[in-house]
């Protein structure tokens, strides 16, 4: 399959995020993998994807260095886990978790809660500045051009 390289359309951090797990399966598998779910043969049976397509989106999150490959087995079988960049993306994906219980959950409510270790409440996930602690959204910031900007 013919991918759009997104990197190379713009400076833009979204679209090189988007060359990375862009392509729809790959935030599943991130979050099957963060769920526990590590083996082939496991992300296949829980995905209902076939085996061409998860190999493909497997090798291309190894290669980003989102997952890591480890054998398990004497036989060529590895686990999938997450490296630090993609744990990184697994807080991106709650992000997207909460949008998707606000907006399209309905009535049933959300399918997975988050207890959080630090407090062992039942929490949503929310974006905070990191200078003065205060919510953070997009009405809230001003985009300025940033080190990296295209000319």
């Amino acid at each position: 399959m013919q991918r759009t390289n997104f990197s190379e359309l713009a400076a833009c951090s979204i679209a090189r995020t988007l060359d990375v797990i862009g392509e729809p399966w790959s935030p599943l598998i991130l979050r099957d993998v963060w769920a526990g779910i590590s083996r082939f043969e496991q992300l296949q049976a829980d995905l209902g994807i076939s085996r061409k397509v998860l190999t493909e989106r497997l090798n291309h999150l190894v290669a980003e260095e989102v997952l890591e490959r480890r054998p398990y087995d004497r036989r060529p079988r590895y686990e999938y886990v997450l490296t630090e960049k993609g744990t990184e993306l697994v807080d991106m994906l709650m992000a997207m978790t909460r949008w998707g219980d606000k907006w399209l959950a309905g009535k049933a409510g959300p399918p997975v809660l988050y207890r959080h270790h630090a407090c062992g409440e039942i929490a949503t996930i929310d974006l905070h500045c990191t200078h003065c602690g205060k919510p953070m959204h997009a009405g809230d910031v001003d985009l300025l051009p940033g080190p990296g900007a295209a000319r």
